[in-house]
Order: C-alpha cells, then structure tokens, then sequence
C-alpha cells in the first residue's frame, strides 16, 4: 500500500470516528490489532475489542483532525477529540503492517493556559 492511499485510508477513519461510523471506523485495524493509552496504562487487544472499547463510550464524541503525518508504515496523526463539548488534544501514532494498522499509540492532553513567566512571549493560537 503506497502512501496515498494510507492517507486515504486514515482519512476515512478519522471521519467515520467523527460520524460515529464503527464498523467504517474499524476498516482500518488488522484483526490482531493492538491499542496503548500510555496515560491510563491500558492496552486493547483485536480489532473487535478496540471496536467494542469505543462503542461503549457513552459520550458525544467529535474528531476535528488538525494534520497527518508520515509514511511508509508510520503515521501520526493530531486532533481534537471533543467529549459531550469538552476538547482534549490528542496524537495518535499508527504502525501499519501489510496496509493495515497493527499498532497505535494514542496520547490526550487537555487545555491549559501559558506560565505566567511566558505569557507575554506567546502568540494565543486555536
């Protein structure tokens, strides 16, 4: 699979994520599928586990991609995830094998203001 068409591919998953697609969402994963939250210490194993770990979620769930990034059979990708109107920024790094996601790593972070030591240095972005 050339690059294109990974991009393709995460696009579309990223917008089934945002329209509450699962099963569109899940294309993506090879059946053995593993996925890290490093924050919470969790790891999901196999596309239908991950696909069930979401599904019930009960919270509105939004995804505005900000950028992706990569190539070959490493991706990055960074959005906003807005839960029931609450946004945390997220990374999402996908290790693809045999055009499918084999790995992916996501890391949250919510809003937070400038230190006041730099405050006066900063542009306010988003």
């Amino acid at each position: 699979m050339d690059d294109q068409a990974i991009l393709a591919a995460l696009q579309r998953h990223w917008d089934a994520s945002d329209a509450n697609d699962f099963e569109a969402e899940h294309d993506i994963y090879r059946e053995d599928a593993v996925l890290d939250y490093p924050q919470s210490g969790e790891r999901i194993r196999g596309r239908r586990t991950i696909q069930e770990s979401r599904f019930v979620q009960p919270n509105k769930k939004r995804f505005a991609v900000r950028r992706i990034v990569g190539g070959g059979d490493l991706w990055v990708s960074e959005f906003v995830l807005t839960y029931d109107g609450v946004p945390s920024y997220v990374v999402s790094i996908m290790e693809f094998r045999e055009g499918l996601v084999a790995h992916e790593t996501q890391y949250f972070g919510e809003r937070f203001d400038p230190a006041p030591s730099r405050a006066h240095l900063v542009e306010r972005v988003g």
